[in-house]
C-alpha cells in the first residue's frame, strides 16, 4: 500500500468552517479571482444596498473608488441591525459579516424579494477583504464594526485589538438610517491583474436606476486619474427610460409596457421541514421596434441582470413568437405565398429589431450557479409566458394600427429575408455536387485551403483588379473586384442586401451567410482587406463595404479579421542614380521625404496616385499587398463600443438624414478647408 493511500484516514477529512470556506475556494462563489470576481464584491454590496431601495426604505447610494485601493458604498436604508443576536450573542451586524448564510433575505422576512448572492454576499467580502468597515446609523448613533484579516474589532490608537462590542462614533439626527461599508480586496486572493472597471460600474449603477425608479446613485472615482466629480443617475419612468435608452435608430413603434403577476407553488424547508409555499411573481416588460436588424434584450431577476437569460426569457420568447405568428398570420402575406406553409416567423425574426427590457420579481429565486446570470426556477416560465401573450395579443387587437402594421411588414421582410437566404445556400450546395463551386467568375480565388493563412482583397473595379492580381501572392490571396460604390446597408432593407450583386458576391464567397445567420468558423478566409483608391471616392466605398461587415457579417469585426489597406497618396521618383521610388501616406509624409531628399541633394519628381490602376504591379505589390512591407489598418469592434459603434453607424449610413446633417453642421467649423481633397 502506498505511503498517500495509508494516510487517507479519519484525520484527512477537513472541514473548512466559516468564512475560510470561501477563501478555500473564491470560484464557487464570485466565479473566479481575476476582474470579474473582484467586481463581484462590489456588486454584492451594491445590490444590497439597491434591495434597501426596491423594497421601499431607501432612495439614495453612493459608491466610491477612494484613492487608497478601496471601495465605498453607502445608503440610506433601515440600517443593518446592531442589537445583540439571541443565538450568537454577537451583534446582528458581526452575525451579516461573518456568517455565510446570514441575512433578512431568507423566508420572505425583511425582504419580499431581493437580488443577494443567496444570502452570503457581505459575509463573502468580508471573507476576500483584508481589512472592512462599517458604519451603520440607528438610534440617533453611528455604529461602527471593523474587520482586519476577517477579526471584528476596533483600533486603540494605531492598534487593532479583537472586540465584539460595536463602537460608536458618533452622534446623527434620530430620523437617519442607513449603512456605509467600506472594503479593501486580500491582493494575495486576486489575479495581480484585477481591476474593478470604473465604465463597467458606471454601467452598472445607470441599469439599477432604471430598475428602481426615482433612487439616486451617486459614483464617485477618488483614485489618482480619476475625474473626483460625482456623476449622478436617476430615472423617473424606469424601463420606459430604459428602452429608449438602448434604442438606436429609427423607431418602428412606441415602447410598448406589459405588465402582469401569477403565483406558484414551491416545496421549501420551513422550520427544519419541508412545506408547501405559495409564491408570487410579477413580471414588468417593455419593448420596442426599430428599423435596424440588432436585437438588444435585456433580463433581471428582481434587481440582478441574468445575462445568461434563464426560465423567464424562454417565457418571453415563445410568448412573442405564438402570439405574433398567430395574429399577424403571416401565411396571407403576398409576399410569402411562394413560400407556402414555411411562412411563419421564428424567433429570430421576431426579434429583429427588437429593444426589450424584462424583469420578474419573486421571493427567494433559483439561479443556476452561483453568480446569477441564468435564473432556473421553472414556474416563472409558465407566468411569463402567459403575461406576455396576453399583453402582445391585446397590443395587436388595440395598439395603434400604424404600428402594428409596421411590425407586421417588418416581420414578412425578415421571414422572406430568410427563406430567400436559405435558397441561396440551398443553391451553392447544388451546384457544388455538381462539380462547379457556385463562386463567382469574378473572383480569383487562391490556392491555400488553410483558412487560417488565407485572405480576400476587395478591390473596385477592373482596373484595380489587374495589377492587385498580378501582384498577390496566389498561394494565400484571392481578388474579388466590386463594381463601383455598393448599396448603403445601413439604408437598405434586407432583402435589397441579399438581392444586390456585389453583396451577394460577397456573401457567396466568404461562404458563411450573412446576418444573424453568419458564422464566423464557417469563413472561407481568415482575413478580408479593403483596397481602394487612396481619395474621396476610395474613402466613401470603404465606409460602405464597413458598413456591410457591420450590418451582416459583425463577427469578423469583432474577431479582428478585417483590415484596410493604405495605399500612398504620392509615389516620389528619384531621376537620377538609382531612380529609387519612395511612398508618402500623406503630406506631412511627403514634405518630409522631400526635404530629406533635398538635403540630400538629390533630383526628384513627386506624383499624385489617383487610383490604384495606376499603379504598375511592383508598386502596388510593395504598398498594399506584400506582407512585409504593405501598410493595414486593423478594423475593430469591443464589446464595450458597440453602443457608440451603433449610434455611429445610424447616423452616417442610416436613413434618418436629420440626425447626419445636425452632425455635419455642429463639426463644419472644425474642417480646414485647405486639406479638403476637392
Amino acid at each position: 500500500m502506498s505511503p498517500t493511500a495509508k494516510s487517507y484516514d479519519a484525520d484527512a477529512i477537513q472541514m473548512l468552517e466559516g468564512l475560510e470556506a470561501v477563501r478555500k475556494r473564491p470560484g464557487m462563489y464570485i466565479g473566479g479571482t481575476g476582474s470579474d470576481g473582484l467586481s463581484h464584491l462590489l456588486w454584492e454590496l451594491i445590490d444590497n444596498a439597491v434591495d434597501e431601495a426596491a423594497a421601499g426604505h431607501a432612495n439614495a447610494i453612493t459608491v466610491t473608488f477612494h484613492d487608497d485601493g478601496s471601495f465605498e458604498v453607502a445608503d440610506n436604508g433601515r440600517g443593518i441591525p446592531v442589537d445583540r443576536h439571541t443565538r450568537k450573542k454577537v451583534s446582528a451586524l458581526e452575525v451579516v459579516f461573518t456568517e455565510l448564510h446570514a441575512g433578512g433575505k431568507f423566508g420572505g422576512g425583511a425582504y419580499a424579494a431581493s437580488g443577494g448572492l443567496h444570502g452570503v454576499g457581505a459575509s463573502v467580502v468580508n471573507a476576500l477583504a483584508r481589512k472592512l468597515v462599517v458604519d451603520v446609523d440607528r438610534n440617533g448613533q453611528t455604529h461602527r464594526l471593523t474587520f482586519v484579516e476577517r477579526v471584528a474589532g476596533r483600533y486603540d490608537g494605531n492598534r487593532f485589538r479583537r472586540n465584539h462590542e460595536l463602537e460608536v462614533v458618533g452622534k446623527v439626527p434620530q430620523h437617519r438610517t442607513g449603512t456605509r461599508v467600506r472594503f479593501w480586496p486580500d491582493t494575495d486572493i486576486f489575479d495581480a491583474d484585477a481591476v474593478i472597471s470604473y465604465v463597467d460600474v458606471r454601467d452598472r449603477v445607470a441599469q439599477m436606476c432604471f430598475l428602481v425608479p426615482k433612487l439616486e446613485v451617486v459614483l464617485i472615482d477618488r483614485r489618482p486619474g480619476g475625474n473626483g466629480e460625482p456623476e449622478r443617475f436617476v430615472s423617473n419612468r424606469g424601463l420606459v427610460d430604459y428602452v429608449e435608452h438602448l434604442s438606436v435608430g429609427e423607431p418602428l413603434t412606441e415602447v410598448l409596457i406589459i405588465t402582469g403577476d401569477g403565483s406558484y407553488e414551491e416545496n421549501v424547508p420551513v422550520d427544519g421541514k419541508m412545506a408547501v409555499v405559495q409564491r408570487p411573481c410579477q413580471v414588468e416588460l417593455a419593448l420596442r421596434w426599430v428599423k435596424g436588424y440588432d436585437t438588444k434584450l435585456v433580463s433581471f431577476v428582481n434587481t440582478i441582470p441574468t445575462s445568461d437569460g434563464g426560465t423567464h426569457v424562454a417565457g418571453l420568447e415563445r410568448a412573442m413568437t405564438f402570439a405574433l405568428n398567430d395574429k399577424l398570420s403571416f401565411d396571407e402575406a403576398k409576399k410569402l405565398k411562394k413560400f407556402k406553409d414555411e411562412a411563419r416567423a421564428t424567433r429570430e425574426d421576431v426579434q429583429e429589431g427588437l429593444v426589450a427590457v424584462l424583469k420578474v420579481t419573486v421571493p427567494e429565486p433559483q439561479f443556476r450557479g452561483q453568480t446569477k446570470r441564468e435564473l432556473g426556477t421553472p414556474k416563472v416560465q409558465s407566468i411569463t409566458y402567459d403575461v406576455v401573450k396576453n399583453g402582445i395579443v391585446d397590443w395587436v387587437a388595440s395598439g395603434k394600427k400604424s404600428h402594428v402594421n409596421a411590425v407586421r411588414d417588418k416581420l414578412i421582410a425578415a421571414i422572406e429575408a430568410r427563406l430567400l437566404s436559405r435558397q441561396q445556400r440551398e443553391t451553392l450546395r447544388r451546384a457544388s455536387a455538381l462539380g462547379s463551386s457556385g463562386l463567382p467568375d469574378k473572383l480569383a480565388d487562391c490556392r491555400s485551403t488553410d483558412v487560417a493563412e488565407t485572405e480576400l482583397l476587395i478591390v473596385e473595379g477592373d482596373s484595380a483588379a489587374g495589377p492587385t492580381k498580378g501582384g498577390r501572392n496566389s498561394e494565400f490571396q484571392a481578388v474579388l473586384p466590386i463594381r463601383g460604390k455598393i448599396l448603403n446597408a445601413g439604408k437598405a432593407t434586407l432583402k435589397q442586401v441579399l438581392e444586390n450583386a456585389e453583396a451577394e458576391a460577397i456573401f457567396t464567397v466568404m461562404g458563411a451567410g450573412s446576418g444573424a445567420a453568419f458564422d464566423p468558423d464557417a469563413a472561407r478566409y481568415g482575413r478580408v482587406v479593403i483596397l481602394a483608391d487612396a481619395d474621396v471616392d476610395g474613402a466613401h466605398i470603404r465606409c460602405l463595404l464597413l458598413t456591410l461587415f457591420y450590418g451582416y457579417m459583425r463577427p469578423l469585426l469583432v474577431q479582428g479579421r478585417v483590415y484596410v489597406a493604405m495605399p500612398p497618396l504620392f509615389t516620389i521618383k528619384e531621376t537620377a542614380g538609382a531612380k529609387t521610388k519612395h511612398f508618402a501616406y500623406d503630406d506631412a509624409d511627403r514634405l518630409r521625404i522631400c526635404g530629406e531628399l533635398s538635403a540630400a541633394g538629390r533630383n526628384f519628381k513627386v506624383g499624385r496616385n489617383k487610383g490604384l490602376g495606376e499603379m504598375d504591379v511592383d508598386e502596388l505589390a510593395q504598398t498594399a499587398l506584400d506582407p512585409e512591407t504593405r501598410v493595414l489598418r486593423r478594423v475593430t469592434l469591443d464589446e464595450a463600443e458597440a453602443v457608440a459603434a451603433a449610434r455611429a453607424f445610424d447616423v452616417l449610413m442610416g436613413r434618418d438624414v436629420g440626425p447626419r446633417r445636425d452632425w455635419i453642421v455642429e463639426r463644419a467649423a472644425f474642417v480646414d478647408r485647405e486639406i479638403l481633397d476637392i
